[in-house]
């Protein structure tokens, strides 16, 4: 066994990648269910945010480019674990963090599961100028008079109530016809 691994409650934006040491059926038997969270200790996992799947399937791209383009890491921590990514073959299993449902988890991962790295997901700048514009200030729209807005309600009103008694007579000729 490595060890256990804690995950922190809430933990958001981290990608674990694991080396899977066994035979292809064993790690297709992975993707059953209940049967991940038995081999890594723990009670359930949300299956939806974890891959299981061969290195060799990613041909060209590899496991550095999947990491950069297909799961958002950032190059620079990529190109860091660069050498090991190359080298590593078989069946990796990837788990977002989303995967704990933002519980506090302690991994405890069978001998043939291996961490290989952890990645941080790109985060989104969410930070943004303030509004300067004098349209943005609440309460900036100009307000109608009082004889206007009252003319626009009852043009509203009449029109809403000429539509429901061309609907009633609709109705009534249908009935009638």
């Amino acid at each position: 066994m490595t060890g256990a691994i804690h995950i922190p409650a809430g933990e958001r934006g981290v990608i674990r990648l694991f080396a899977l040491d066994m035979r292809p059926e064993q790690a297709a038997f992975l993707k059953e269910p209940g049967a991940l969270a038995q081999v890594l200790g723990i009670e359930a996992l949300d299956m939806e945010q974890v891959e299981i799947f061969p290195v060799s399937n990613l041909e060209d791209i590899g496991l550095t480019g999947y990491l950069t383009d297909g799961c958002g890491v950032p190059r620079a921590q990529v190109e860091e674990d660069r050498g090991m990514l190359e080298t590593l073959e078989g069946h990796v299993l990837l788990i977002r963090s989303r995967a704990f449902s933002d519980a506090e988890t302690r991994l405890t991962p069978a001998d043939q599961i291996t961490l290989a790295g952890t990645y941080g997901e790109r985060q989104t700048d969410w930070s943004a100028p303030p509004a300067t514009a004098e349209s943005a200030k609440p309460y900036s729209a100009p307000k109608l008079p009082p004889r206007a807005a009252r003319s626009q309600a009852r043009r509203i009103g009449a029109v809403l109530f000429a539509v429901v008694m061309l609907l009633f007579l609709l109705l009534i000729w249908v009935l009638v016809a």
